[in-house]
């Protein structure tokens, strides 16, 4: 099973993947985790001494990979959908699941967070309400499901793509799950 989680910056990608890939009993990979890996330092000096395309092409070249051999949950960048040949290899060899969040949801949970190379500038909530444009219909394009993340807990959100796997027959449900029609009166 390949599922792949998209959305902004703090929405939530790889703590819940974290969480789905747990409940499903599969490996878990974060993109830009692997990234740094690869770079032997963080993605934001690499972004400050390289250049956004620089990043974006290595992006690129770690998301194919991991979208032909990782089987398990892969959460994202949020800028991964960026490139047409990420959404593509994306959607075609998996699943891809959406976090929405508003650009004020994501703005209350990273006000503090100073390791985002696109939030470093002087009007952060507007950043996001700029991104959001942008990348919201791209997000929509590349996903098979789309979760509103609003306020639920992490627990929440993962039942809620369980629930959309388990519909979409992906997954089957827990045992003693199964549901029968009341019966007639």
């Amino acid at each position: 099973m390949k599922v792949s989680l998209v959305g902004l910056p703090g929405s939530g990608k790889s703590t819940v993947g974290r969480q789905l890939a747990r409940r499903l009993g599969v490996p878990f990979a974060d993109s830009d985790h692997v990234i740094e890996q690869q770079l032997c330092c963080s993605i934001r000096e690499y972004f400050e001494r390289e250049g956004e395309d620089r990043f974006r092409d290595l992006e690129a070249a770690v998301l194919d990979d991991l979208t032909r051999h990782h089987q398990g949950v892969l959460a994202t960048g949020g800028g991964a959908v960026l490139r047409e040949a990420n959404r593509s290899h994306l959607r075609a060899r998996g699943h891809v699941v959406y976090l929405r969040s508003t650009p004020e949801e994501v703005f209350r949970r990273l006000r503090h967070d100073v390791n985002r190379p696109l939030l470093q500038v002087n009007d952060p909530l507007g950043r996001l309400r700029d991104l959001f444009a942008v990348r919201d219909p791209l997000y929509r394009a590349t996903a098979h499901f789309v979760i509103e993340t609003g306020r639920p807990s992490v627990a929440r959100l993962v039942s809620m793509i369980m629930m959309q796997l388990e519909l979409a027959g992906l997954v089957l449900p827990p045992a003693g799950a199964t549901e029968t029609a009341p019966p007639l009166s």
